[in-house]
């Protein structure tokens, strides 16, 4: 469950914590060794494994690990955990005293800062009309933004005074805001309608308000015959019924008791000066639910009724006025239903989990809605014509200066703790802050609400200023990007920069600086939305440009400074300095792409922008004149014409291709170290004589003849560098004795288990023993490493190359395998001296390893990429030649790296179900981590295709074919929009949808029937809207046109053949649902449509009207700024775990969470994840209570930043539901599974691995509640689904066989139970042999099975011999008892129980301290490692997968 699920995509600066933590002579206890590329450091890789190359998105040099501790790793974690200790300084009690109320405690930590009391004040029943105050403590007021331990004399029981303020302008409009939301906050509408960062949460409904009590409230065990257990028609095994409506269940709540009809701002503002000197600040205009019409005065003293009317003035005050300080208290005077109902709504307010309210970090769109109703509402209508943004009045100086809040954050210290969290809060605060502003600019400049700068160029061309945000359409302008592919590549340009932005913002050098920058696509225009640099619009581009080139490399300039900051960025990054001719034949020094330029803003500081060529291009998609691809890419039909010349390689891919890489340098260094050794051991020139000819061996060079071993060196590149998947795996003929390390599957990365097989023939003895035990790296016994534990990090260049901690080979390897353990020397050695002290023949070695990896040293490994080759326009200089050359191959290496182990590695996980996509999100992220860009999304799809086991991918076809079809829709509908005015948007969206889902084969557009103007008026205005010419083109399509577009942008985009004309044939051919493209093509392109059910199958009316289209969002993409330390933490908790640590694996992801929810603040997917690895270990550790209580927030925050159906979420749930279940609370656990299985049908359909695992815990709850036919049905066929995609022999086949027969059994039917398990029995007996504890087990219930069943048969004879008469000896049916009921649903969900008594735990220590011991004498760990689960020998509870 673990490598699923529980790790967090998250950078990891440097992994300092995570090795020392393992160094205190603990190791991994590998369960769970395939953990996904995303987080290399998850779960279950020892310590040594962890930090090759900084894995999937680990991207700090060693620059940076020295600062963060001088490269001393050893100090590292003890200063962490002080630290730790500094921020946690113990809270206090301190008593409040507010008007009206009685005094009251609260309990604050000394960091907090006086504002968060203001804040909680705020959100108080009783106090949350206030807002206009100040806190006292003897009199004296406190500052605002002052923390609470340096206040003088505030200590515990302290006793603060709430003191209202007299009120300013500014103080009544946010009084008047606080009120509005108070009256407001049980409305979804803001949630529907993505503003605000709020968003939707259901899991309230579920589970009949807070999880804790309700299973107090219902009396345990005795209320079983009343729950309903009928699931719904619809979510039944094989229902074909895919309903929309339940997917946003109503809350009862969210039909809240009206407070008031109207509350808005009067006609009558701004007081006049006359009263102004009275102490007027605004007038509002109110009616109450009586239907009284009253106007009421916001003075400095407080709110009271004034005598004006709708069309009379007069400000006097009424009598009585009713003066009060709040406007809660004054409308309470006034309004009996007001005082009621404001009561009640704030109680249901306070009861709802603050999960349910506090704001998102970014907002979150929902695709379906139901119909809201509008509702006047001032503050709103205030908000939309002003350019407030958040709370920009809280701001002195109103607009924000984003640029200089942007780059002064990165400027924080960050050398200890307290201020890295400071310094990464404030960076992510400004971040989201920056992504809300840009995204609501966005929209305005596209919805015409923003002037241009430009205005009198055509609209395509203009640029735009808004709220100190710079904003560009994506569009080639002014033939910029002619040579690269023009629009298409325009349209590329700004997500490839955005990914650069990304990469050297991770990389985080001091003293360079990226600028802001969104991307977001919004009806069919992409906008690129940027902060400024300080100046720049006051300079020709040509005056400021100081590094780079701003014509694509025919000028181009270089810059020291500029060298200097991004030769720290360049091994992080693997970007190698390189040089190019200008336009004078000059040769300039870059250490970027040409395209990449320097501009020293006005404040001084060094900015980078356009990286939008950072990584290498991507040959396999970029066909070059007289160049020849290696044979894997060709044979897949590269190189192949792309749109655009833009397409490059993502960064997960060069690390995974550096990593491989890394593993064949010390293969080949060792073998040929090995070779030497028999070379002077033998004395004989012909060493091979007896075993295979020496010429056969491509990796070994002879170093007697230097030209010789320069020339085998070359060719064992050739062999080597393909990557070949298919090379013959290395045979093992080894005499020597040498123990061998037991492999697991924990090699760096998915790519490294290709990499063993690269030699092709057979190799000399002594030799071979090299090779298998290098192929097993990173192994079980890999303790720490000694090289990097204290000292400076320096030494180890070898491994420190591309900016990782350690090599995967390091740690007790080398005991047994002389030819590795030299190389290793020897490198290190070779790169920390100038060399002089080693003889030649090393040298060479180390040389000859270099050269056929492609390493651009030749002492050492570093492999990094020039991202100019093949760029259009860029000339290097003469004596470049060669370089060029090696560059030139390496791009090629990677291209065919990518096609030949990559995609082969991800279809391998899905195929042992290591990777699991559900939907097209996690699709894509799948294939993201693996390096794979969409565009290969075709050829993963033939692959599979060709794959043997294709029936067990069926899922992932499908997936794969969804995608496919719903971008290449996507591409499509981009244009399409683009010539719709707005005033025909619905219906132009609604006609699109109609052609892409709809049976009714003639789906006509409805133009829409002008609602305002004359005909003959309106001619002539039609063309002046911005995109002109005739914006009705968009009504011809026809569904059978749109189907041709999808099936041709499919074959030239992506290469694949569609094999359809319209939707119908898409769901017969590939088994798609109509329900999931609806989804997937809604959440892509930004529409939100009416929940209610489609007919898509009618083929006498379209399934859509423009009445059912409600809005069209925007789709942001930005830069997530990351949580370094608390994901420190996190994995180190969870190394722990995986050790069998649990308390204090528990108390490191504690610690974690605290520093995220420090970083974050309280909503993060990180969080998410933290949360549930927390809910899990409460769980394995017993406390079931506080697993509920974590999981529920886990799933609250699930749905509120991934979505309610995300995947995730579903996952969340189905946790959720177990801990219910073992809480006893058994209805509801019922009720949160029947909830995943919908959104499970709606995602993805009934057809997938995950719906088993889904429907085995449906079924064991059902036993459980004696429903047997009910759980059959889900029983049955989970069965079936475990048999079709993990292989009708697999463990997990054999444990539904068994959950079969159990309910069989409850039934008395016993010939069913048998046969079933006698399967169940077979499959054991097979795979884990007559002796283990499971095929007893089996066999023992078979043959208590057949004894019942011979009972039951006499009885029956019994009964027919005797008639009535017969004496009956009562027979024995049991309904199933929870705990066992618990012990099945813990086996299926990964969880295993071993009840330890003291005498246990006692053997247990013994027991781990045995290992430790074996693991250092570094004998073989094959008879210790847990072979599966289902062992139950070993005696730790464990979190690991059944299978």
């Amino acid at each position: 469950m673990v490598s699923k699920t529980d790790d967090i995509q998250a950078s990891v600066p440097n992994c300092n914590v995570n090795t020392v933590d393992l160094a205190e002579g603990e190791t991994p206890d590998h369960q769970e060794t395939k953990a996904p590329n995303k987080d290399p450091c998850a779960c279950g890789h020892s310590a040594s494994t962890v930090v090759m190359n900084g894995g999937g998105a680990h991207y700090h040099s060693e620059e940076e690990s020295k600062q963060d501790g001088g490269g001393d790793t050893d100090g590292v974690e003890d200063s962490n955990e002080q630290e730790v200790i500094v921020i946690q300084d113990t809270g206090f009690t301190v008593k409040i005293q507010a008007p009206g109320t009685e005094p009251f405690d609260l309990q604050v930590s000394p960091q907090e800062m006086v504002q968060e009391i203001h804040q909680v004040l705020m959100d108080r029943e009783d106090t949350c009309h206030r807002t206009c105050f100040s806190l006292q403590l003897d009199g004296n007021v406190l500052d605002n933004f002052a923390e609470l331990k340096s206040i003088e004399g505030l200590q515990e029981g302290s006793l603060l005074k709430v003191v209202e303020e007299p009120y300013t302008v500014r103080e009544a409009r946010i009084h008047v805001r606080h009120i509005r939301d108070l009256l407001k906050s049980l409305d979804p509408s803001d949630a529907y309608n993505g503003v605000d960062c709020n968003s939707l949460s259901f899991l309230s409904v579920f589970t009949d308000g807070d999880l804790g009590d309700s299973g107090k409230r219902k009396k345990k065990g005795s209320d079983l015959e009343q729950i309903d257990c009928t699931p719904p028609e619809h979510i039944l095994p094989g229902s074909k019924e895919r309903p929309l409506v339940p997917l946003q269940p109503q809350n009862k709540d969210w039909k809240p008791m009206q407070c008031l009809k109207v509350l808005t701002m009067s006609g009558w503002n701004p007081p006049p000066g006359n009263r102004k000197m009275h102490g007027d600040l605004m007038y509002l205009y109110m009616v109450t639910v009586e239907e009284r019409h009253i106007s009421i005065t916001a003075s400095t003293r407080g709110f009271y009724l004034n005598q004006s009317t709708t069309y009379t003035f007069n400000p006097k005050p009424a009598n009585p006025s009713f003066l009060s300080h709040s406007l809660v208290e004054l409308l309470s005077q006034i309004s009996p239903a007001f005082k009621k109902n404001f009561t009640v709504l704030q109680k249901t307010r306070v009861q709802r989990h603050p999960f349910e309210r506090i704001a998102t970090p970014f907002q979150v769109y929902s695709w379906t809605a139901p119909q809201v109703d509008h509702t006047m509402d001032c503050v709103r209508a205030e908000d939309a014509y002003t350019s407030r943004l958040g709370y920009e009045e809280h701001i002195p100086g109103q607009t924000r200066d984003w640029n200089e809040e942007l780059q002064t954050t990165r400027e924080l210290a960050r050398k200890n703790l307290p201020e890295r969290l400071l310094r990464e809060r404030a960076i992510f605060k400004v971040h989201s802050d920056f992504a809300a502003a840009a995204t609501r600019g966005s929209m305005a400049v596209i919805d015409g609400n923003v002037m241009a700068i430009n205005p009198g160029e055509e609209t395509r061309m203009q640029m735009f200023i808004w709220n100190n945000i710079f904003f560009s359409l994506g569009f080639d302008v002014r033939d910029h990007y002619r040579e690269l592919g023009g629009d298409a590549a325009a349209h590329a340009a700004p997500t490839n920069d955005l990914n650069g932005v990304r990469a050297y913002g991770a990389v985080d050098v001091e003293g360079l600086y990226t600028l802001g920058t969104v991307v977001v696509d919004y009806r069919g225009y992409r906008v690129t939305a940027q902060s400024i640099i300080p100046g720049i619009l006051e300079r020709e581009q040509e005056q400021s440009v100081i590094y780079g080139s701003i014509d694509f490399g025919k000028t181009v300039v270089s810059h020291g400074k500029y060298l200097e900051l991004l030769e720290r960025t360049s091994r992080p990054l693997k970007v190698q300095r390189h040089n190019v001719l200008n336009e004078k034949d000059e040769s300039v020094e870059l250490c970027s792409s040409v395209e990449c330029k320097g501009i020293i803003g006005n404040d001084g500081r060094h900015y980078i922008l356009d990286l939008l060529r950072t990584f290498p291009p991507d040959l396999n998609f970029l066909p070059v004149e007289g160049e020849e691809l290696s044979p894997e890419s060709v044979r897949q039909g590269f190189p192949r014409q792309h749109r655009h010349r833009l397409a490059c390689l993502r960064q997960e891919l060069i690390e995974a291709f550096v990593e491989h890489r890394y593993l064949l340098f010390m293969k080949m260094a060792a073998l040929q170290l090995m070779q030497q050794k028999a070379n002077k051991d033998s004395k004989m020139a012909t060493l091979t004589e007896n075993n295979s000819p020496e010429a056969a061996v491509p990796a070994l060079p002879s170093t007697e003849n230097p030209d010789a071993s320069a020339k085998s060196s070359e060719t064992s590149t050739e062999t080597l560098t393909d990557g070949k998947s298919d090379a013959v795996q290395i045979e093992t003929t080894s005499t020597t004795d040498a123990p061998q390390p037991a492999a697991t599957e924990a090699t760096t990365t998915e790519a490294a288990p290709k990499a063993e097989q690269t030699t092709e023939t057979d190799i000399p003895s002594a030799a071979a023993t090299t090779m298998t035990a290098s192929q097993a790296t990173p192994t079980e016994d890999n303790v720490v490493p000694t090289v990097t534990t204290n000292g400076p990090l320096v030494p180890v260049a070898t491994a420190i190359q591309n900016g990782e901690c350690e090599s995967p080979l390091e740690g007790k390897a080398e005991d047994s395998i002389p030819g590795l353990a030299q190389a290793k020397e020897l490198a290190e050695s070779l790169a920390a001296e100038d060399g002089s002290g080693i003889d030649p023949k090393s040298r060479e070695v180390v040389l000859n390893a270099c050269k056929a990896v492609g390493s651009i040293s030749n002492t050492s490994f570093d492999i990094r990429f020039n991202p100019d080759i093949f760029s259009p326009g860029v000339r290097f200089p003469e004596d470049s030649v060669d370089d060029i050359q090696k560059q030139k191959q390496l791009l090629k290496d990677a291209a065919a790296f990518l096609v030949s182990c990559q995609i082969p590695s991800l279809v391998k996980d899905c195929l042992d179900h290591s990777a699991l996509p559900m939907d097209g999100a996690t699709l894509t992220e799948a294939l993201h981590q693996r390096g794979i860009n969409v565009r290969y999304l075709g050829n993963v799809l033939e692959f599979v295709d060709k794959t043997p086991a294709k029936a067990q991918l069926e899922h992932f076809y499908r997936i794969g074919i969804s995608e496919l079809i719903t971008r290449c829709a996507k591409h499509i509908f981009k244009t399409y929009l683009q010539g719709v005015e707005l005033s025909a948007l619905s219906a132009a969206v609604s006609h699109f949808l109609n052609c892409f889902l709809s049976s009714f084969p003639d789906a006509v557009a409805h133009l829409p029937p002008d609602e305002l103007v004359s005909r003959r008026k309106n001619r002539k205005r039609r063309n002046r809207v911005p995109g002109g010419g005739d914006n009705t083109a968009w009504a011809s399509l026809t569904p059978s046109e749109l189907w041709k577009n999808i099936v041709s942008e499919a074959q030239s985009y992506y290469n694949f053949t569609l094999h359809c004309e319209n939707a119908d044939q898409v769901v017969e051919k590939y088994g798609l649902q109509k329900i999931t493209l609806l989804r997937e093509i809604s959440i892509k392109a930004g529409i939100q449509i009416l929940i209610k059910e489609y007919n898509f199958d009618s083929r006498h009316k379209p399934a859509f009207t423009e009445e059912d289209i409600l809005n069209i969002f925007p789709v942001v993409k930005h830069v997530n700024p990351k949580a370094s330390d608390a994901f420190h933490f996190f994995q180190s908790g969870q190394a722990k775990v995986q050790q069998g640590y649990l308390k204090e694996g528990c108390e490191l992801i504690n610690e974690a969470l605290n520093l995220f929810n420090n970083v974050y603040g309280a909503m993060h997917v990180e969080i998410c994840a933290c949360l549930r690895l927390l809910a899990r270990l409460n769980y394995i550790m017993g406390d079931h209570h506080e697993a509920l209580s974590n999981q529920q927030k886990a799933v609250l925050m699930s749905e509120r930043v991934l979505g309610v159906e995300h995947p995730n979420t579903i996952q969340e749930y189905m946790h959720l539901a177990l801990y219910c279940f073992a809480n006893g609370q058994l209805s509801t656990a019922l009720k949160l599974l029947y909830r995943a299985r919908y959104l499970m049908l709606m995602v993805c359909g009934e057809d997938h691995p995950e719906m088993a695992l889904l429907d085995s815990n449906i079924g064991l709850v059902l036993h459980g509640v004696m429903e047997y036919d009910l759980s059959l049905r889900f029983l049955e066929n989970a069965l079936a689904i475990n048999s079709k995609y993990h292989g009708p022999r697999s463990l997990k086949v054999a444990l539904s066989h068994h959950l079969v027969a159990r309910v069989y059994e409850s039934k008395a039917e016993f010939r069913s139970a048998l046969q079933h398990e006698k399967e169940g029995y077979t499959i054991y007996k097979n795979q884990v042999g007559e002796a283990h504890e499971k095929t007893k087990e089996s066999s023992e219930y078979l043959k208590y099975l057949t004894q019942q069943a011979v009972a039951l048969q006499r009885t029956m004879n019994e009964i027919y011999k005797n008639g009535s008469n017969a004496s009956i000896m009562p027979l024995k049916f049991t309904a199933p008892s929870m705990a066992s009921v618990l012990e099945q649903l813990n086996i299926i969900n990964g969880i295993i129980f071993i009840p330890l008594s003291q005498k246990d735990l006692e053997n247990l220590k013994a027991e781990v301290q045995r290992r430790q011991q074996l693991q250092e004498s570094g004998k073989s760990m094959e008879e210790l490692t847990v072979d599966g689960p289902l062992e139950l020998e070993d005696k730790i509870p464990m979190d690991v997968n059944v299978d």
